[in-house]
């Protein structure tokens, strides 16, 4: 929510407000903060991270697919009993406490 918050600003303040440029702005962020930083905005308030199973960084590639998906909310909202959607499993990633 954080993050589509920001991203929601930013639309509204850039581009007046246009839904389709929140959701760029929002995937934007992910691809660019998660690819590189390993988390978001919203993830680093929280106190979140996004790696791989392994325990390595997650990488541009799964900031990509992961983005991608997100932005299509219903691999997000599709679970499995750990909690990781399918935007995480299909790049073997999981969001961990740090």
């Amino acid at each position: 929510m954080v993050d589509w918050g920001i991203a929601l600003l930013i639309s509204n303040l850039a581009f007046g407000g246009d839904s389709w440029a929140n959701l760029a702005v929002f995937a934007a962020e992910q691809i660019l903060l998660v690819g590189t930083l390993g988390y978001s905005i919203g993830h680093r308030l929280v106190g979140i991270h996004v790696v791989r199973l392994g325990g390595g960084a997650a990488g541009p590639l799964a900031a990509v697919v992961r983005a991608l998906l997100l932005c299509l909310v219903i691999p997000a909202v599709i679970f499995d009993p750990d909690h990781r959607g399918l935007h995480d499993k299909a790049m073997n990633t999981v969001l961990i406490r740090r």
